[in-house]
């Protein structure tokens, strides 16, 4: 019996995760802190070369660097922790550590939702509105939309993490997840959960569905403007635009709603686990990686960048 089999004994919870197949743990380990630098890594040169190139002080590189902020502030809110309860056989989280996790986590989860939708919109005024679009998409706009974006994430997380961390355990701290999240913490409680579980769909409608709502029909409106355009070079380069951001929305969105709005019972644990870790994980990773490799603006001020600094150091 591993040293945690005694749950009394634990002034937290204990993140059960993968422990059931450890030997799978050691594999997972050495995947995820490789993912983790690489997000780290890649998420920093996006907001770094956004800074530096003039040329990217545009609104798209503006909520692109937000996006690379949430997703290194999401990251680092859970696999620094999964990375040690996988390389021992400590599971447990204490449980403040539980607490600023899913306060954190959902928060920045939460915004990301709604910034993607915000990039959209930003999208869409780009290729239907091109004349019009510095105009309008202003300063004072751009930083309005993500002020929006973070407010409602602080605003969604104060009222569904306080909600659930009110609810009574009555002892139970085996959290079968890796990481403290709302749907596994309310499977905790030893009450009726109705009214919790009603908040939560209200809320994942509110931050799943209307968001990815509007993005489909910002990119419906885009695909139209696309067509229309007679250059094929110019749909060629609206579409390669466009299509960075629409990758991202069906990676982040296929997965966070498959494991928010699919009934509990019709997945099974390990699905869940899975699918967590894959918007936490993958996700996070691959947004630096679609936004440099398929961008051309991207690439190439990170070309220049990096030129200036190979001719300063041979000079």
């Amino acid at each position: 019996m591993m040293w945690w089999g005694n749950d009394s004994d634990i002034p937290g919870f204990i993140l059960l995760g993968f422990s059931d197949r450890p030997q799978l743990e050691l594999i997972l380990f050495g995947i995820i802190l490789f993912l983790y630098l690489v997000t780290l890594l890649g998420n920093t040169i996006i907001i770094l070369v956004s800074l530096v190139d003039s040329k990217l002080h545009t609104p798209m590189y503006f909520f692109l660097s937000h996006l690379s902020f949430l997703d290194l502030c999401f990251t680092s809110s859970i696999i620094p922790q999964l990375l040690v309860n996988l390389r021992g056989l400590d599971k447990s989280i204490t449980y403040g550590g539980c607490v600023v996790q899913l306060y954190v986590s959902l928060a920045l989860g939460s915004t990301e939702c709604v910034l993607l939708a915000v990039m959209s919109y930003d999208r869409y005024v780009a290729v239907c509105r091109p004349l019009h679009y510095t105009i309008i998409m202003h300063r004072r706009l751009r930083t309005t939309l993500a002020s929006l974006a973070w407010l409602s994430g602080v605003a969604t997380t104060l009222v569904q993490s306080t909600l659930t961390m009110q609810l009574p355990f009555c002892g139970h701290r085996r959290v079968d997840h890796f990481f403290c999240e709302v749907p596994v913490l309310i499977k905790l409680a030893c009450v009726d959960t109705t009214f919790n579980q009603a908040e939560l769909f209200v809320a994942s409608v509110l931050f799943l569905v209307l968001p990815l709502s509007l993005i489909l029909v910002s990119y419906g409106y885009i695909t139209q403007a696309v067509l229309r355009i007679k250059s094929a070079t110019g749909r060629q380069k609206a579409f390669g635009t466009c299509s960075s951001h629409l990758l991202v929305v069906i990676l982040f969105y296929g997965t966070i709603i498959f494991m928010y709005l699919q009934p509990a019972k019709s997945r099974s644990k390990d699905q869940g686990k899975f699918i967590s870790l894959f918007y936490t994980v993958v996700t996070p990773m691959l947004n630096p990686l679609i936004y440099t490799l398929r961008n051309k603006d991207m690439k190439a001020a990170l070309k220049k960048i990096l030129g200036k600094k190979l001719c300063s150091d041979t000079f």
